[in-house]
């Protein structure tokens, strides 16, 4: 309960003034929570696993330089026959496949540890790519190079020039993605096979289209309809 005011116009005053000041702001004098910053955006687990099989082959050639290379050529053939494929390589290549802070690898490693146990010991030599065996085929997370989506589709353009040449096929490589090709400045289309809006072929053969730089807006209208009807040959880029 508040005290009663004191007597006197003055000590009332700063009486009620006090009491003011200890009072909440209206919520628009109050300062705004600090912006909460979002997340990261979480790696594909196709390129994870890419990390993971990159990381895995560089634990292999660390452990053959760090136990051999000392100059007695006999033991090392001997004992690297027995080394070469044993567990006790396969420990010491996993306890450093994954970075500490990288949550994900961890992940991935704890799920398919089973199958990277079997391959080391009995898939090794049907088949030696771990990124293929691993990630494409067994885990079913990776696509071929050109291909994306959960039955690997060719992207747009075909596998050999994926968009053309001249942007990226979203989700190329993963069971992800779209498939829609994201096109440098100056293409456009479905595979990026064509000028984009304001830009003006300038040469073009079987596999490549070369792009001008826009000209003038006065002639952006006419010059793109000539664009669009002559894709065999050069685009005019004076008026016509």
């Amino acid at each position: 309960m508040a005290p009663w005011p004191p007597k006197g116009l003055v000590p009332a005053m700063l009486w009620g003034l006090s009491l003011f000041l200890n009072l909440p702001g209206p919520i628009w004098l109050q300062p705004s929570p600090p912006p909460q910053s979002s997340p990261p955006p979480q790696p594909h687990p196709c390129h994870t696993c890419r990390g993971l099989v990159d990381s895995f082959n560089k634990g292999l050639e660390r452990t053959i330089r760090d136990n051999f290379g000392g100059g007695n050529t006999a033991w090392e053939e001997e004992n690297l026959s027995k080394y070469k494929d044993s567990e006790t390589r396969l420990v010491e290549v996993l306890e450093g496949v994954c970075s500490k802070s990288d949550f994900e690898c961890h992940r991935l490693l704890e799920l398919s540890e089973e199958l990277v146990e079997s391959w080391w010991f009995h898939k090794q030599q049907e088949a030696p790519d771990l990124f293929q065996w691993l990630c494409s085929d067994s885990l079913k997370l990776c696509c071929p190079a050109g291909t994306f989506g959960p039955s690997c589709l060719p992207c747009p353009g075909g596998t050999e020039r994926p968009c053309g040449g001249y942007g990226q096929c979203e989700g190329e490589g993963t069971r992800g993605g779209s498939g829609h090709c994201d096109c440098q400045a100056g293409y456009g289309g479905e595979a990026c096979g064509q000028c984009g809006l304001g830009y003006f072929e300038a040469e073009r053969n079987a596999s490549h289209l070369l792009v001008l730089a826009p000209v003038p807006d006065a002639q952006d209208l006419r010059n793109q309809t000539v664009c669009n009807a002559r894709r065999a040959g050069p685009c005019i880029t004076s008026s016509v």
